[in-house]
């Protein structure tokens, strides 16, 4: 940042926002009271406080951070004692090499600047944030500091009781959740999780403890939890981020990446995590093998026709969705998806969100689109037939249509959409493709060892033992928290209907009749790309298996 020559009040005289009257007005009473000038512009009446912020933000040409935004790593603000932060109204925010991004309620003031510098040995990159955020951050990581297990020990059991009556209940955990120290736990157990690389947090009470446990590439795992009594404290402050009732705790209540579902112990709760620098990842990155991926290119290029995407929660099918809109999207393209929840933005692309509290269900949002002129649509889910029905009747009308359905395997889709009251013939003209996945744990490259399996385990995945293949697997280090595993890659199994399969699927053939079919016709199963993987040293005979057992 330039050095300006001039203060904050002599920039506002010139820019005609405040007069020189005023300005005299307000730097008397600075020398009165000992507060900041620009505290006092506002408290006078003489500017707005987020015109003030603006104005700074544009005159210095810094950043305007919104603290409510952020969970800040209490190692970041460690950084800066307290005494200078609160003398100078700063809040550290972020660190990146050497250079530490602050928000401050003056970036005029060189002094400061020069002081954090000198304290942290750091460059310092100022941002502005209004009084109030300031306020509340320094309260918020200032005023509760250590671990959880430090946090713990200074938190009084019986101010975190429960008040009886669903009115002093609710005024009770009002005053609760804006503690500091609750603010700091809650930050703490998110920080934990985003460390890890969790998609997902449970906070889940039994009878007499509280268990909090966090998924990293698709298992779950427990970590350091609080005692019992602050069940409340913490699903209470919770449901405030999410907009939530807070008195509630007999009904489910959905809020932005959080599901809370009660329990016979308390109300569970379900955070998920989703790191928008993740979602867009190109096909090519997602796992599949250099057999299929040309093939499902050519299918996603197709004018029409419907293409389903398959597989149980948490088996990455949105992620590969995402990826194949974002390969096909073009100017001269119109694609338009209904989605619950629009999870990640696609740049050029218009995302519904389906809100079930006002009847805008799949069904519902498919008919609206339709109305639109769209040449590709994305529907999160089908759920039911009538969702199928206009999916389908899309498809047969030139749109190229992508969905999910959750079902174990590739020719499990088409009788799943039977089942829901499809048509046959229809199901059998619109069918495209179906892509079943799975997602497997990748060995962790930090500690990979070579290592030879059993003749069971072996036998498994239907080898022998006596090919010349080398296995792999992880030891476990602390990169990957012991686990022998760090990331996560698909693997699939592709099915592109042909005459054989179209005729079956009009007979109303089983499950297993078209998957025999398919198999003839070239499909790699989920179990074959698994173990293509093993080859490669990808990963492990157990994951395959773990992924696989069910088909």
């Amino acid at each position: 940042m330039a050095k300006q020559k001039k203060s904050l009040g002599e920039s506002l005289v010139d820019e005609g926002i405040i007069t020189t009257e005023q300005l005299k007005k307000a730097q008397d009473e600075e020398k009165r009271s000992g507060q900041r000038l620009r505290s006092i512009l506002v408290k006078m009446g003489f500017m707005d406080e987020g015109d003030l912020v603006q104005f700074i933000s544009d005159k210095l040409n810094i950043p305007r951070i919104e603290l409510s935004n952020y969970i800040i790593d209490p190692k970041i603000i460690e950084l800066v004692p307290e005494t200078v932060a609160r003398k100078y109204g700063v809040i550290p925010v972020l660190k990146i090499g050497n250079r530490l991004t602050c928000a401050m309620t003056d970036p005029w003031n060189i002094f400061a600047i020069d002081d954090i510098r000198s304290t942290t040995g750091l460059m310092v990159e100022p941002s502005v944030a209004t009084d109030a955020e300031i306020k509340k951050a320094l309260n918020e990581h200032y005023g509760a500091k250590g671990s959880m297990e430090d946090l713990i020990k200074s938190i009084d059991e019986d101010k975190f009781g429960i008040a009886s009556g669903k009115e002093k209940e609710k005024k009770k955990l009002q005053g609760i959740v804006e503690e500091p120290i609750v603010i700091k736990l809650v930050n703490l157990i998110i920080m934990k999780a985003i460390k890890e690389g969790a998609s997902d947090i449970h906070i889940e009470p039994e009878e007499s403890e509280l268990k909090i446990r966090i998924r990293v590439d698709g298992i779950l795992r427990e970590i350091d939890s609080p005692p019992k009594h602050l069940q409340s404290a913490i699903i209470s402050r919770i449901k405030i981020m999410a907009n939530l009732d807070i008195a509630e705790r007999r009904l489910p209540q959905d809020g932005r990446f959080t599901i809370k579902i009660p329990t016979i112990y308390g109300e569970n709760v379900v955070l998920r995590l989703l790191d928008s620098t993740s979602a867009l990842l190109g096909l090519d990155q997602l796992g599949f093998s250099k057999m299929m991926l040309p093939a499902y290119d050519k299918l996603i290029t197709r004018p029409h026709g419907i293409i389903l995407v398959t597989g149980p929660t948490g088996s990455g099918k949105t992620t590969t969705l995402y990826a194949s809109l974002s390969k096909i999207n073009t100017v001269e393209k119109n694609i338009v998806t209904v989605e619950d929840p629009v999870e990640y933005k696609l740049p050029g692309i218009r995302q519904i969100q389906v809100e079930t509290k006002i009847q805008f269900t799949f069904a519902n949002g498919l008919r609206s689109i339709l109305r639109q002129d769209p040449d590709i649509i994305m529907v999160g889910e089908i759920r039911d037939f009538e969702t199928a029905e206009i999916a389908i009747q899309a498809a047969l009308t030139g749109h190229l249509v992508f969905s999910t359905l959750h079902t174990n395997d590739a020719p499990g889709a088409v009788t799943r959409l039977i089942d829901m009251g499809l048509e046959p013939f229809l199901a059998s003209s619109s069918l495209i493709g179906v892509l079943a996945q799975r997602l497997v744990r990748k060995i962790c490259p930090e500690c990979k060892e070579k290592y030879m399996p059993t003749k069971e385990a072996l036998s498994d995945i239907g080898l022998s033992g006596t090919e010349r293949l080398e296995f792999y697997r992880g030891k476990g280090c602390d990169k990957c928290m012991s686990t022998g595993y760090r990331g996560r890659i698909s693997i699939y199994e592709l099915m592109i209907p042909d005459d054989k399969i179209r005729n079956a699927i009009v007979s109303k053939a089983s499950s297993d009749e078209i998957r025999k079919l398919a198999i003839a016709a070239g499909m790699v199963t989920l179990m074959e790309d698994g173990i293509d993987k093993i080859k490669q040293g990808i990963t492990t005979i157990e994951e395959v298996l773990r992924v696989t057992r069910e088909n």
